[in-house]
């Protein structure tokens, strides 16, 4: 989850490609905070060595003082910092029946292969704030053409 080097731009399109190809073989794209990682910041690095950085497994409940796992081993916390990560809920274009076999859907850019109306800005590589930006300027000029080219006949 965390990277020990410098997040370059060399690393950044390397990350943008890795998550491109997934979605290009019809595989869910994944995260792109696991695809990216995450840069040890100092207060990171400090907060590592004081042995405060403990994965744990999602807890089950949360109680007054804190948090709580099935088995009824509790710990008392402050803060609850929720990180979810990205996740694609395109469970509501199934009646389109865009996903592939491998239980992603294939996108070239942001179009999807199967149906070039529809394009997902958001997932696979785009899924960051960069990288939908640019996106999205991208799927925008696809569908203005799309738009303007003659119906066929």
């Amino acid at each position: 989850m965390f990277r020990d080097g410098p997040f370059t731009p060399d690393y950044g399109r390397e990350v943008v490609a890795k998550v491109e190809a997934r979605v290009r073989a019809g595989l869910l794209p994944g995260s792109i905070a696991s695809a990216t990682e995450l840069s040890w910041t100092p207060q990171l690095l400090e907060a590592r060595e004081r042995g405060l950085l403990l994965r744990r497994p999602m807890f089950d409940r949360i109680v007054p003082d804190g948090i709580q796992w099935r088995d009824g081993e509790a710990q008392d916390v402050e803060v609850i910092l929720w990180c979810t990560g990205f996740r694609p809920a395109l469970d509501h274009l199934a009646p389109l029946r865009l996903r592939g076999p491998r239980g992603g859907i294939v996108v070239d850019g942001t179009r999807v292969v199967a149906d070039p109306r529809i394009h997902l800005v958001g997932y696979g590589s785009s899924a960051s704030t960069v990288g939908a930006n640019r996106a999205g300027r991208a799927a925008v000029r696809e569908l203005r053409a799309l738009l303007a080219a003659p119906a066929p006949v």
